[in-house]
């Protein structure tokens, strides 16, 4: 029972995370398409999203490869990636490498907040497309998303018209010192891009939980993440629900 309540919350995840995969590249007027088995897309996505997110474990195996072939010998793009949301793929006979490996995560609603918000902080959600463009400058200076050259817009204001979407902006003296972004699908809000202060992290997680919780009220929490990020969600309260795989073209560029 404990393996099936696990490949329910990994259905539920993924999903989300496919839905923000498409709101993203909607935004950018190139919609992917849903299929049982798996999220498409086959323009050039913006940076730091995959092609392709499979929807289902083994059972879609088949559907999930044929889709995998297409794209490396039909498509015209150069490289691209596949999120293997449920890690049962290997594709290094396609070609690809794993770019990362990650944990899908999960937060009940019942669970308790993580801590204290800091109180000199503002908690707002970004309403306009020129805020937008501030909460994007100060999320792209994180290390993991520092350019050494302006780098094209990955979120656009149509992501603003969505209902099921929330940019939250953390202002300290007026500034965005932090931030995240929330998505809604079903019965779980996703929540991802999230960035802070240095050694606030946390506290700035709880800021977030509680936006979150307020906004959407009665909705497990979920995401992703690896290495120092994954200790630091499960004190917010996250519990590791299963692990998962990147793959990516060699001579990739995203």
């Amino acid at each position: 029972m404990a393996k099936t309540h696990l490949a329910a919350k990994t259905n539920l995840i993924a999903y989300n995370n496919a839905m923000w995969c498409d709101a993203v590249c909607r935004a950018h007027g190139i919609p992917g398409e849903f299929y049982p088995q798996l999220w498409l897309n086959q323009a050039h996505v913006p940076a730091y999203y995959p092609n392709l997110v499979t929807l289902s474990g083994e059972s879609g195996a088949e559907e999930q490869l044929l889709a995998i072939q297409s794209l490396v010998e039909d498509s015209a793009l150069a490289s691209f990636a596949v999120k293997d949301s449920f890690n049962t793929l290997d594709l290094t006979s396609f070609g690809f490498h794993p770019l990362f490996e990650a944990t899908w995560l999960w937060r009940a609603p019942s669970r308790p907040g993580p801590g204290d918000v800091p109180e000199d902080v503002q908690w707002t959600m970004v309403a306009h497309p020129q805020e937008l463009a501030y909460w994007e400058a100060a999320w792209a200076t994180l290390p993991d998303n520092q350019q050494s050259t302006p780098a094209p817009r990955v979120f656009l204001p149509p992501l603003l018209a969505d209902e099921n979407v929330v940019f939250i902006a953390a202002y300290r003296d007026e500034r965005i010192v932090g931030g995240a972004v929330a998505n809604r699908t079903g019965g779980v809000v996703g929540l991802s891009n999230q960035f802070a202060p240095g050694g606030e992290a946390l506290s700035f997680w709880a800021g977030y939980i509680a936006v979150i919780t307020e906004v959407f009220p009665d909705h497990a929490i979920v995401g992703y993440e690896r290495g120092a990020a994954l200790e630091l969600a499960r004190l917010a309260g996250f519990e590791a629900v299963a692990p998962f795989r990147v793959w990516i073209c060699p001579d990739a560029v995203r």
